[in-house]
């Protein structure tokens, strides 16, 4: 699982974030961050099938991002990122990248924050009309999913950017479901990385997630996915 060394490896990537570096110290990143990462997000997919079973069985290798930078449209040329994350779909919708279409789970840990969180990061355009839709047939239920006093306790409310322009009818909904203007619908809870030290960290990261099912399947029902 996560320890002490894994953050202090993401802290000396941070400042030494170069192809040289790294290589020399490639053997640290296998034994201190890559393999215990891996354990660590094994353990929260056990502990996510038991409330999402449609879900597994799925691998770590399914759900962890690349730690290499892609660097072709980026003015940042840094060959590495500073963080892990990993993303939890379902077998069958894809890679872990296909998170941010799919309303799943989002973990992600780098030196000084922790980030446990989910729902649809960037929806399709189809998707987000959907989504809009369903929210403006029955407003009270979707209020009723992000007042909920554990999801409110975890994530405090619903975070996106959110159109200056809506089409009607959604320009007339907006002025009573100000949220129906967003084009993001996702939940996230930043903490102190050394949450990720806990012995139960896997079960308690999956209480954050299990806040958020009920969000979630209004999201997947309004997407028909």
């Amino acid at each position: 699982m996560i320890t002490a060394a894994s953050l202090n490896f993401l802290y000396d990537l941070s400042q030494n974030n170069n192809r040289d570096w790294f290589e020399k110290n490639k053997k640290r990143y296998e034994q201190d961050l890559k393999k215990p990462f891996e354990a660590t997000v094994a353990a929260l997919i056990e502990a996510i099938g038991a409330f999402e079973p449609t879900f597994g069985p799925i691998t770590p290798k399914e759900c962890i991002f690349r730690i290499y930078r892609d660097t072709r449209f980026s003015k940042d040329k840094s060959p590495y990122k500073t963080n892990v994350a990993a993303a939890f779909t379902p077998k069958n919708f894809g890679k872990s990248s296909d998170a941010m279409v799919y309303p799943g789970y989002y973990l992600h840990l780098e030196y000084g924050r922790l980030m446990l969180g989910g729902g649809a990061y960037m929806p399709e355009k189809d998707a987000l009309q959907r989504i809009r839709t369903a929210i403006g047939q029955d407003p009270e239920a979707f209020r009723a999913l992000i007042s909920d006093r554990v999801f409110v306790e975890k994530y405090e409310t619903i975070q996106g950017e959110a159109n200056k322009v809506l089409p009607e009818p959604f320009k007339t909904l907006a002025k009573t479901e100000p949220l129906i203007a967003n084009k993001q619908f996702y939940f996230m809870a930043e903490m102190d990385p050394e949450m990720a030290l806990r012995p139960d960290f896997p079960t308690w990261a999956a209480d954050y997630f299990r806040a958020a099912k009920s969000f979630n399947e209004f999201l997947r029902r309004a997407m028909g996915v």
